[in-house]
């Protein structure tokens, strides 16, 4: 088969979360099994940086708007592990700081920018080569979908492909006046509450779950939350009448990156075996955050995230005070939500002998905290995935996580009569809760024979790509046999 996917992002071209990681991962696992993959990007600003010389593969492609035209070039990225790379350049919508928007909010025209994108998809495809699954990823690529079985259903060249939209956050929609409809050129009977609709706001991702012919989610336990009005965010209701078609595939990760055994990016290395360097990348890791007054027997506790209330910092915040009186030292990375980047910022100021922050996005840090902190704090108030306690688990460094999505299918928690579990869990979204857990956590950790069992229990698990791969491919499957 092949399959083009279609994504706002991709590791190492641009990178704003997890998904960029599943564009650089996924695709590959597919190509490997021996099918033909093309994925499409955006050419945003940062994407230039990989490309000095642009190797035009389709020089001008006209896309229609109500009043207007857009040219746009397709760039030839070549091929990387099998897997071919094309972007479209539209430098009025593309060529900016920042993907998808700055401080002051999303880009107003981001209707336009990802309704372009998805229509030159299409577009370039019916000339580079038209496959037989459309894979969608996220709001940003949903459009594509709408398009196929709307303006282009009679279009001879695409109609027997099919598509396959995967949901990373369902958080995330992209809303736009209703007047986008037709700006983007579609009918308006598709502007329905059992459409496109919502709450009079034309809604990219709702538009996707309606016409794609299939839905997968990025864990089973999110495949089963986003049905409910907790987690589906208003989505609930189109994503239970489509629940025969959705399918929970846990992302998986790049143990060529994420492994402590060969990581370039680390102090020392070490095993499930030998698991002396994890001692040296723990000394490194505070000397890298100003903290090298920490004592050997304290734990240092690990965040790496994007600071939103999505990912509990509303909690982490409320038991912060309560930790500082724990054998503990808090290391904190990341960039987000203003409001909790000053909150960090200033317990930092208050607490500088147990708590360092540092606001940034930093590849090498981000290594760093995952191979050198004991425990690693991800209390999420929802998690599709989650990649951070994945990469946790292979590096020794024990997750407490809050049980949901992702985080729920990926950590076991810890017994002490059968020395089974690789983690702590809490339930309920309270502060409390989440404080206990930690403590118990810690009174494990001075335990230095069951907390070597339980970091050795985490190190064994495989979450690699290939047996998401493998679902991914039987989705497809699925899907070209019925549109056949």
């Amino acid at each position: 088969m092949h399959i083009v996917f279609a994504a706002p992002e991709c590791v190492p071209f641009v990178k704003t979360g997890g998904l960029a990681d599943v564009i650089g991962s996924l695709p590959r696992e597919i190509a490997r099994h021996g099918h033909e993959v093309t994925v499409y990007l955006p050419y945003y600003r940062q994407v230039q940086n990989h490309f000095p010389e642009k190797k035009i593969a389709i020089p001008s492609i006209t896309i229609p708007f109500e009043y207007y035209n857009r040219f746009v070039s397709v760039i030839d990225g070549g091929k990387r592990d099998r897997v071919q790379f094309y972007f479209i350049d539209c430098p009025e919508l593309f060529d900016r700081e920042e993907p998808y928007g700055t401080q002051a909010g999303e880009y107003p025209d981001n209707w336009e920018r990802f309704g372009l994108f998805c229509r030159s998809v299409l577009e370039a495809s019916k000339q580079i080569g038209v496959p037989d699954i459309f894979h969608l990823h996220d709001w940003q690529a949903a459009m594509l979908s709408v398009y196929l079985r709307t303006i282009y259903y009679f279009d001879p060249v695409l109609r027997k492909a099919g598509t396959v939209l995967t949901i990373h956050n369902a958080g995330y929609q992209g809303w736009f006046p209703p007047v986008t409809t037709e700006r983007l050129l579609l009918p308006w009977d598709i502007f329905t509450v059992d459409r496109l609709e919502y709450y009079n706001t034309f809604n990219f991702l709702k538009g996707g779950i309606v016409y794609s012919d299939a839905l997968t989610t990025v864990s089973r336990k999110y495949a089963e939350e986003i049905q409910t009005s907790e987690f589906g965010n208003g989505l609930e209701d189109p994503l239970r009448k489509r629940s025969a078609d959705l399918h929970g595939i846990l992302n998986g990760v790049d143990y060529s990156k994420w492994n402590p055994e060969t990581d370039g990016k680390i102090a020392a290395h070490y095993s499930a075996r030998d698991l002396s360097g994890k001692a040296e990348c723990k000394r490194d890791l505070l000397h890298a955050f100003g903290a090298s007054h920490v004592n050997e027997d304290a734990a240092v506790l690990g965040i790496l995230s994007r600071f939103a209330t999505q990912k509990g910092f509303d909690l982490t915040a409320q038991i912060v005070e309560r930790l500082t009186f724990e054998n503990i030292f808090l290391i904190v990375l990341g960039t987000g939500e203003q409001y909790y980047e000053n909150l960090f910022r200033s317990l930092h100021d208050r607490f500088p002998d147990k708590i360092s922050v540092r606001v940034t996005y930093d590849e090498t840090l981000a290594h760093k905290v995952e191979a050198g902190s004991d425990i690693y704090l991800m209390p999420s108030r929802y998690e599709p995935c989650g990649l951070n306690q994945i990469y946790g688990l292979k590096y020794g460094t024990v997750p407490v996580v809050r049980a949901t999505g992702g985080l729920d299918d990926t950590i076991q928690e810890w017994d002490p009569e059968t020395r089974t579990g690789t983690g702590f869990k809490f339930y309920g979204y309270y502060a409390d809760d989440y404080l206990k857990t930690v403590q118990h956590a810690l009174a494990v950790f001075h335990d230095k024979d069951a907390w070597h069992t339980l970091m050795r229990n985490g190190m064994a698990q495989d979450y690699s790509w290939t047996k998401p791969g493998e679902e991914y491919i039987k989705v497809y499957e699925e899907v070209a046999t019925r549109r056949n």
